[in-house]
């Protein structure tokens, strides 16, 4: 009897996991095995955007184009610059909303503000923020004495990158936060008031009970918050437009210019295809260590 009531059970799944597979393939397969194969053509200006087909041959320019490399690198350093600074803020912002105050929701509704405005908004903002002729940065740092002359912030290779990363932690840490303080909400205070009972300081809770325990809204977190932050664009499109010399161009900048400026679909498709590859394996890899971590500390508690 228990076998054809799982049976039924797992029947019953499929059904009602099918329209969401399909929905998925539609969304997500059909888009990424366009691009493969629209890589396997060269359709450019040079040949009147007719397309030739060339197999492999947008691969083995793209292992030689340095430009692409320099981007994935660009993508890399400002991913985990900010998801780490993002995961460490979001942490504190959530134990701090996690407390009983008086006015906590009005605070929960005003952290939230950054992560609601549209991005190309907020990046217009820092944009006049950081401006090195009447940006309120240089104008603070003038009045305090710990500058001369105005910084040429968003001119500056090194200081544009660390512009658009503080722009970026500014508007999605709120996003970490959120996650985090659902799952803290979900914690029994039994077991802080037993840690508290035996003695336990306020950092051994954190670290036996709450960590553990909110391993899961962390790797959630974290794997939404890479695949965003490596496919930034908007952001960083309006700030720096991927300057200068192409200190902050990612690779969605990059693809975008390829596509839309230069007009070379089949190399763009090829960019498109190897970014998502690589992005996955990321993620992938990423999940099985955060899963391991997340199976460590729960067999600690």
């Amino acid at each position: 009897m228990k076998d054809v009531i799982r049976e039924r059970e797992r029947r019953t799944g499929w059904l009602l996991t099918i329209p969401a597979l399909l929905i998925l393939t539609l969304v997500f397969a059909y888009p990424i095995l366009r691009a493969f194969w629209q890589s396997l053509f060269v359709q450019n200006l040079g040949n009147q955007l007719n397309p030739n087909f060339t197999g492999l041959s947008n691969f083995a320019r793209m292992a030689q184009d340095g430009r692409f490399w320099q981007s994935m690198v660009n993508s890399a350093i400002f991913t985990f610059s900010s998801v780490a600074i993002e995961l460490v803020l979001g942490m504190g912002i959530a134990l701090v909303l996690n407390q009983s105050f008086r006015g906590r929701g009005v605070v929960r509704t005003i952290a939230i503000l950054p992560w609601a405005l549209p991005t190309a908004l907020i990046a217009l903002g820092w944009t006049w923020i950081f401006n090195d002729q009447y940006g309120i940065v240089n104008d603070i740092l003038l009045r305090l004495g710990f500058i001369d002359t105005g910084i040429n912030w968003l001119g500056n290779p090194t200081l544009a990158m660390l512009a658009v990363i503080f722009a970026d932690v500014w508007k999605t840490t709120p996003f970490i936060s959120i996650l985090l303080l659902a799952g803290l909400q979900s914690i029994p205070n039994d077991l802080y008031e037993a840690q508290a009972i035996d003695g336990a300081s306020p950092w051994q809770s954190f670290r036996q009970i709450t960590l553990p325990l909110l391993m899961p809204q962390v790797v959630i977190s974290l794997l939404f918050r890479l695949a965003q932050a490596f496919g930034i664009f908007d952001l960083i499109s309006v700030m720096t437009g991927g300057g200068p010399g192409g200190a902050t161009e990612t690779v969605s900048l990059y693809i975008y210019a390829t596509v839309m400026r230069y007009l070379d679909f089949g190399y763009g498709a090829a960019l498109v295809v190897v970014t998502f590859l690589l992005l996955v394996l990321a993620v992938a890899i990423a999940s099985y260590f955060l899963t391991r971590s997340r199976a460590k500390a729960s067999g600690a508690i």
